[in-house]
């Protein structure tokens, strides 16, 4: 006997569910150019190739200095100007600089010293704030408008130095990386000099077109024997 239609379904009573179909993409609606772009190598900037320039220190030590002794000379010459308004006299150290600074000719030891501590931190700030600092971060070459990145000098010393010893015959290594040039150091202790030092030629300026720097330093390697033991 069938049921009517409409009428609901007994208690417990399995029910088929509708099954999605699963819809596959239209591959062909895809810009295939745009696909590959998408994994390809990050395209540079237009104009300088990528180059970035140093970074800058916040300065955040020197700045706090100054600004805290700026910060207690002026209030200590506004407490004693309020306290001179107020009829009292002055401070003593205030007095008695003036006096000094009225009597003591510009020829004067103290006098001379005193200006050449200033005139040392004067040029010790401007230095500063004309510098941009932070030497051991070295620049990497920008593949995006928003991001800068950089990378220290020893882990670019390591990853040379690891590239230094795959190559055979080098027992040792000590690499140095400065902004305009890598200075590596190894040791041989088997094949000839000049081999060891070609191969190693080869795979670290392969090495150091890897690391992305903004500006590629040049390279100068040496190999020598090791020394006699005793």
């Amino acid at each position: 006997m069938s049921e009517p239609r409409g009428a609901e379904p007994p208690e417990n009573a399995t029910q088929r569910l509708p099954v999605l179909g699963r819809q596959e993409p239209e591959y062909d609606d895809l810009d295939r150019s745009e696909s590959s772009a998408a994994h390809g190598p990050p395209p540079e900037l237009e104009g300088e190739g990528g180059r970035e320039g140093r970074f800058w220190s916040a300065r955040r030590v020197p700045a706090g200095i100054v600004a805290l002794l700026l910060l207690g000379l002026t209030g200590l010459f506004l407490y004693d100007v309020v306290s001179v308004r107020a009829g009292r006299p002055g401070m003593y150290w205030r007095r008695e600089l003036a006096r000094q600074l009225a009597e003591r000719p510009l020829d004067d030891t103290w006098v001379l010293v005193g200006a050449g501590i200033t005139a040392v931190l004067g040029l010790w700030l401007l230095i500063l704030a004309l510098t941009p600092g932070l030497r051991d971060m070295l620049p990497m070459r920008r593949t995006h408008a928003d991001v800068r990145a950089g990378l220290h000098r020893d882990a670019a010393a390591t990853a040379l130095r690891d590239r230094a010893m795959e190559v055979a015959g080098v027992q040792s290594a000590r690499v140095r990386v400065r902004r305009r040039r890598a200075d590596v150091r190894a040791v041989s202790h088997f094949r000839e000099l000049d081999d060891v030092r070609t191969d190693l030629d080869a795979v670290l300026a392969d090495a150091v077109r890897g690391l992305g720097l903004s500006k590629v330093p040049s390279l100068s390697v040496r190999v020598r024997r090791p020394g006699r033991k005793g």
